[in-house]
């Protein structure tokens, strides 16, 4: 079982221990429920409270977590660890790796992969990614390390991409355009009426006319959305085959996660955490005059 410690701010005064859990400390209203089962499972100041009781501002409140439950088999692969702690653990995803098993593809993924890495430290624990990237997508990928945690980070940290599209393109914009599944499809995307609110901010970091560099920032993470709105303005991905037509510069769309900024769920101390552009990617910038190894570090 998972203990984590609060203290009750001034504005909580008086509330109920459901009301904090669920506003102050991001706890699902399913996992508070949990929490009623677990023996002591709610104590403020070393005295166990039910979730209807009413609690005090200082007061210093633990709650203890049911153990966790592995249900997907570890594997012993390399993974590239690039934050962690006893909350959150912070990995750099290489392209052609899916981060979720899934039906009728037996090969290892992230989330065995991160499993493996649990049990070899001593610590079971279940793969709970609080953002997604495609399988051909590398980069940051942030896993909490409990459920109530995941639930509390996800959609929160802000990430920055570099993205390589064919094409001149210039300047900097906002694309404010729906995404929707498209007709006959389950896996494709595209922009149209009906679709679920999407916003991508982009700026051109240079160009050689064949292709350029993109930074990207999402405020939505809708599935393909860079790459749904980057082939809406005329610059598909490079080696996106899905929303363009591209093979001849990378076998897989040039897409990456650099950098990762968050808030952190127990310390409420700000982390920002970059990994480096991956070898492809970088060999294809170095090869059109695009590249500076500034974007290692992209802000």
């Amino acid at each position: 079982m998972g203990e984590f410690t609060y203290t009750v701010p001034s504005e909580y005064d008086g509330e109920t221990m459901q009301t904090f859990l669920r506003r102050a400390c991001g706890l699902s209203w399913r996992m508070v429920v949990k929490l009623k089962r677990v023996e002591n499972g709610m104590i403020a100041d070393g005295a166990p409270l039910r979730s209807i009781d009413r609690i005090k501002a200082g007061q210093t409140v633990v709650i203890t977590m049911p153990d966790d439950a592995v249900r997907i088999e570890g594997a012993d692969m390399p993974l590239s660890v690039v934050y962690e702690d006893e909350y959150i653990l912070i990995v750099d995803k290489p392209p052609y790796l899916a981060v979720h098993p899934s039906a009728g593809k037996p090969e290892p993924t992230l989330a065995n992969a991160v499993v493996g890495y649990f049990e070899r430290q001593g610590t079971p624990l279940s793969f709970r990614p609080t953002n997604r990237l495609d399988r051909n997508t590398s980069g940051l990928l942030l896993a909490a390390k409990s459920p109530h945690l995941a639930y509390a980070i996800a959609g929160k940290p802000q990430k920055v991409y570099l993205a390589i599209v064919l094409g001149a393109l210039t300047g900097e914009g906002t694309v404010d355009q729906p995404i929707r599944v498209r007709e006959g499809s389950c896996i494709t995307r595209e922009v149209g009426e009906g679709g679920k609110d999407s916003l991508t901010h982009w700026k051109s970091l240079g160009t050689d006319g064949k292709i350029s560099l993109v930074r990207v920032v999402i405020e939505t993470g809708r599935t393909h959305q860079i790459r749904v709105h980057m082939a809406w303005l005329g610059f598909p991905l490079v080696g996106d085959t899905m929303y363009g037509t591209d093979e001849s510069y990378l076998p897989r769309h040039g897409l990456h996660c650099a950098r990762m900024e968050l808030i952190h769920p127990i310390t409420n101390k700000p982390l920002a955490l970059t990994c480096p552009v991956p070898t492809d990617m970088r060999e294809l910038l170095e090869k059109h005059g695009l590249w500076n190894e500034k974007y290692n570090e992209i802000q």
